[in-house]
């Protein structure tokens, strides 16, 4: 079960703070996968302080209520290094202090060298990223942090999506969200979840939003998982 599950406040109210920062609209746009979704969600836009200090305390909040436990926080570049650092900012802010580092795309071979920045990779590791969409990005942060002799134990992300991945361009009956559970042995901390932006657009949101349950409810039962 993905920590966070269940209607909760926390999680409808990141789906109002993702909606007023423009990061989760509504209309037609085409997945990775080929997809026409009534919904995107772009945490490239959490892109001035004020909103990417917010997002760390969503972030923090669900991290320290779900119970995981790690030693460290690990950001995959490029979107997690600034969501590892800023996580691990709120956290010590919360009175858990815990050291970070994150990984370049392609190894430095002058000064400290290598692949990895930050403190040195040990013990049980924390995976801060955005979303899921086929779980790549997670096996390639597990190849990482296991070469650095460490344990990668869970996955913080913003949103889960909660629909089938693609293997090959072939929609599979499971969720990224849920291979990297089931496969890949790793606990799954989401703020929110697609029954989460469903429950948003059923009671919370105004009349702007008119239509747009009713079409991702449609995509929900055509794609989702459970």
């Amino acid at each position: 079960m993905v920590a966070g599950s269940g209607h909760d406040q926390l999680a409808l109210d990141f789906v109002q703070f993702s909606v007023d920062a423009g990061v989760l609209r509504f209309g037609r746009f085409k997945t990775k996968a080929g997809r026409l979704s009534p919904y995107f969600f772009n945490a490239g836009l959490f892109d001035d302080g004020a909103k990417l200090g917010r997002l760390a305390q969503f972030y923090a909040q669900r991290i320290v209520s779900s119970g995981v436990s790690f030693d460290m926080i690990f950001g995959p570049a490029y979107k997690g290094i600034p969501l590892a650092a800023a996580v691990a900012i709120e956290l010590a802010r919360l009175g858990r202090n815990v050291p970070y580092a994150y990984n370049r795309k392609e190894a430095k071979d002058h000064g400290e060298g290598g692949m990895l920045v930050g403190a040195p990779v040990k013990g049980k590791v924390l995976i801060v990223d955005d979303v899921m969409s086929a779980g790549t990005a997670a096996r390639e942060s597990i190849a990482i942090i296991q070469a650095a002799g460490a344990t990668p134990h869970a996955v913080a992300i913003a949103l889960d999506r909660q629909e089938m991945a693609t293997e090959d361009g072939v929609d599979v009956k499971h969720s990224a969200v849920q291979y990297v559970q089931g496969s890949l042995g790793l606990q799954v901390c989401a703020i929110a979840r697609l029954a989460d932006l469903l429950q948003y657009l059923q009671e919370y949101s105004g009349a702007g939003f008119a239509g747009y349950h009713e079409q991702v409810f449609a995509y929900r039962q055509r794609y989702g998982v459970e």
